[in-house]
């Protein structure tokens, strides 16, 4: 009964893995698992994905957000530039009614500027997600060593970041 109870209980951790991924819903938008890649110690800047899927009739758009792990963030994309990839900020992302945005590496993402403590896998930080409409949503973004499986592939992170 025992090795029964004990097996049990090992594989229900194994289910459990996927309740690791964060959602949250503000008004008509659901923000989809962020998260973070884990960076070593001395990383002045990281990355924070997601994706904002809006639900209602009406678009919202991101603002700005803000962590007590960075000294500031922007919003990024990355845009093919005379046959060049490269990083540049933006004001705002536009979600559309009943459509989605993916924030993913290679593409649109939260740069987090002069981090104050190491992004390390397995832990998670605090970020405020500021919208149009929906105002401030907070939400908690998990650091792992890699995009988490229930992402779709994406292309490759961009190296280090130049202002």
């Amino acid at each position: 009964m025992r090795v029964l109870l004990s097996a049990l209980l090992i594989s229900g951790s194994f289910f459990s893995i996927p309740s690791l991924a964060y959602d949250y819903t503000a008004g008509d938008l659901h923000i989809n698992h962020p998260w973070s890649r884990a960076l070593p110690p001395v990383a002045p800047t990281g990355a924070t994905y997601l994706t904002i899927e809006n639900r209602g009739q009406q678009s919202d758009t991101l603002i700005g957000a803000r962590t007590p792990v960075a000294g500031h963030t922007e919003l990024h994309e990355h845009v093919h530039q005379n046959g060049l990839m490269k990083m540049q900020q933006i004001d705002s992302v536009e979600i559309a009614a009943g459509q989605s945005v993916e924030f993913r590496p290679g593409g649109h993402h939260v740069m987090l500027f002069d981090l104050k403590e190491p992004l390390v896998a397995g832990h998670d930080y605090p970020m405020t997600l500021i919208f149009e409409r929906a105002g401030e949503v907070d939400v908690k973004v998990q650091v792992g060593e890699s995009e988490p499986a229930v992402n779709q592939p994406a292309e490759q992170e961009h190296g280090h970041h130049h202002h």
